[in-house]
């Protein structure tokens, strides 16, 4: 093909006035604005034309340098801490998007070199990958334009979320839909003479099922109509969370990001969301910890290894098999190769400077491996780094340790949340609390650590007893501008920094991680360093509150294993299906102001909560 395709290098000078921020592109001479909306996600409108996008040029590249446009007086600039190159090779009026050539650097450091991206209308994509790997701020440069998306497809990218205010949960899902809103007032400003028009396009956005949408999305994520009417300030900051997800969710975009959308979810609206995303019929790209979730909604798999991307077909469970298929297919090529350059190196060693027939035979093997070499070599698989968790056998105390009796407990008498509760909690006992958001599960937990005392009732625990809890928020105590191994000697003086560190090893942080500051971390890497802070108390008891956020699956597995192998107590809230299926031996349901075991496994759990929403295969 004799056409050549223009390079975008989209590196950004930030200029702040006044607190507003733009973006410029000096290279090109254009500004953009990154618009992000404030219920939080990044809906990022097209930011140049299509020309710019994608355009063949003789074979002869033609360059045409222009000077940046001039600073504002006063103006600060800073570098964009990501920079990144790309070339989309497919149309720009497609609803597919191939891109080549694609790099992605973050502070300096290469997240992808040279590698390949492709998203297909229709398709639902998985993004996979170590934590720390690059796999969010991926997704934020596609978010926020920084790769060359064709500016007819509309980007929704779900950040943060919605904000606090006065607004109701159902008026903060329709307010997004800002194309409704401004169609109502061209109706109402020039009256008759526009109504056909305007009422024509309402109908063609499907505007006058608009608030019937978005309730049946919000009740579907544990919003029934009282909470649909509350206003947002009054939510915490997870359940402002899901009316973000269930904006992004409402305004359909074509496409969508969602970065962990399970994080805040109870088991029953995971459930509902895999159901409601595997119909998505546009681009879907999520990361997610759970591989259950990502069977139940991908048709692809993106991962994301060694700074390059690879594309797989099928969900989580093909990609595990495909994957190991070609890895072994790649190893006996490897290793077929390695043998056979051996053999030519020993011959030509051993004869180059023999007989005459000998040396020739000698020198035609040296030419075919030069000829090997320039052709290329099959590289050996790379296996994705194994971490291994390990917390320390306590020994046994003597039953019971833990014990209900007749316990009540409301935040306010009138309002009970548990009534003459009675059960055992012992060092053999792997239990998996579940039931819908606000029935109090995370409230149990704090009763089992006293965090809270029982309006009736007692809670009985050994005197030698030792609790340790995992909950959402501790993340949000950690000091980041202090290291790891800085928390742990602050948290634990007195101890040797070589027992620091080999404790912050045991949960797969080591080397230059332990000693940079944390907010240079992933979120799962933090979660590592409380998982370590954790395991040093040598807890005989281990109350989990949602562990899995932020981690990658392969540190999921290996939480697991270190679960399973431990001969301490554990109580376990998660959404995650499969983990609670790998640790779990019982299954409590806490609803009703009770606590009662469910006679099966926690899949047999999930298809109730199915047929419960009404939801068949």
């Amino acid at each position: 093909m004799s056409d050549q395709f223009f390079l975008i290098k989209l590196s950004y000078i930030v200029l702040s006035r006044g607190g507003n921020v733009d973006r410029q592109k000096p290279s090109a001479g254009l500004a953009q604005k990154v618009q992000h909306v404030a219920g939080k996600g990044c809906l990022s409108p097209p930011p140049w034309g299509h020309h710019q996008l994608w355009c063949p040029t003789p074979a002869r590249r033609r360059r045409r340098r222009r000077r940046p446009p001039p600073l504002p007086r006063g103006a600060a600039i800073t570098l964009s801490e990501r920079t990144c190159t790309a070339v989309l090779t497919s149309h720009p009026l497609s609803r597919d998007i191939h891109i080549e050539s694609l790099s992605l650097t973050f502070h300096g450091h290469d997240l992808l070199l040279d590698t390949d991206l492709e998203l297909n209308y229709g398709r639902r994509y998985g993004l996979l990958g170590l934590n720390g790997c690059g796999k969010s701020c991926l997704l934020k440069a596609i978010g926020c334009r920084e790769l060359p998306i064709p500016p007819h497809m509309d980007i929704y990218h779900l950040t943060h979320e919605i904000e606090a205010s006065d607004m109701s949960a159902l008026q903060a899902v329709i307010s997004c839909d800002e194309q409704r809103l401004q169609l109502e007032k061209e109706a109402e400003i020039f009256g008759r003479s526009t109504l056909d028009r305007v009422y024509e396009r309402l109908e063609a956005i499907d505007a006058s099922t608009a608030e019937k949408r978005a309730a049946e999305i919000l009740f579907g994520l544990g919003f029934n109509k009282h909470m649909q009417a509350k206003k947002t300030r009054d939510f915490s900051g997870g359940w402002r969370m899901r009316i973000a997800l269930a904006r992004a969710l409402f305004m359909n975009p074509t496409i969508l990001l969602l970065d962990e959308p399970t994080n805040h979810l109870d088991l029953e609206a995971c459930v509902w969301l895999e159901e409601t995303l595997k119909k998505f019929d546009r681009i879907l790209v999520v990361i997610s910890h759970s591989q259950d979730f990502l069977n139940g909604v991908c048709t692809n798999i993106i991962h994301m290894q060694n700074r390059k991307l690879k594309l797989y077909t099928g969900n989580y469970d093909q990609y595990v098999q495909t994957r190991a298929e070609l890895e072994e297919n790649q190893m006996k090529q490897y290793r077929w190769e390695q043998d056979q350059i051996a053999s030519m190196k020993e011959y030509i060693a051993r004869f180059g400077h023999g007989s005459a027939k000998l040396a020739r035979q000698a020198q035609s093997k040296e030419k075919t491996l030069a000829k090997m070499e320039r052709g290329g070599l099959t590289e050996k698989v790379v296996r994705d780094k194994v971490l291994t968790f390990r917390f320390t056998d306590v020994g046994t105390l003597p039953p019971p340790v833990l014990q209900f009796v007749e316990v009540t407990f409301g935040y306010t008498p009138d309002n009970l949340i548990y009534k003459n509760l009675d059960f055992g909690v012992d060092l053999d006992s792997r239990v998996a609390l579940v039931g819908p958001n606000g029935a109090g599960k995370s409230t149990l937990l704090k009763l089992m650590t006293g965090d809270l005392i029982p309006l009736d009732g007692m809670v009985r625990r050994h005197n030698h007893l030792r609790i340790a809890q995992f909950h959402q928020h501790l993340a949000e105590k950690l000091d980041l501008d202090m290291s790891a191994l800085q928390y742990m000697m602050k948290e634990y003086p007195g101890n040797e920094e070589e027992r620091m560190r080999a404790a912050i090893g045991k949960f797969g942080l080591s080397g230059k991680a332990q000693v940079m500051p944390m907010r240079n971390l992933s979120d799962g890497q933090r979660s590592r360093v409380i998982f370590a802070w954790l395991a040093w108390r040598e807890p005989h008891m281990l109350l989990l509150d949602e562990p899995t956020n932020h981690l990658d699956i392969e540190t999921i597995d290996s939480l697991a294993e270190a679960l399973n192998e431990w001969d301490g107590g554990l109580v376990l809230v998660s959404h995650d299906f499969r983990l609670i299926n790998q640790v779990a031996q019982e299954i409590w349901v806490c609803e009703k102001q009770a606590v009662t075991r469910w006679e099966g496994d926690i899949m047999e759990f999930k298809e109730h909560l199915r047929s419960k929403a009404g939801v068949d295969d």
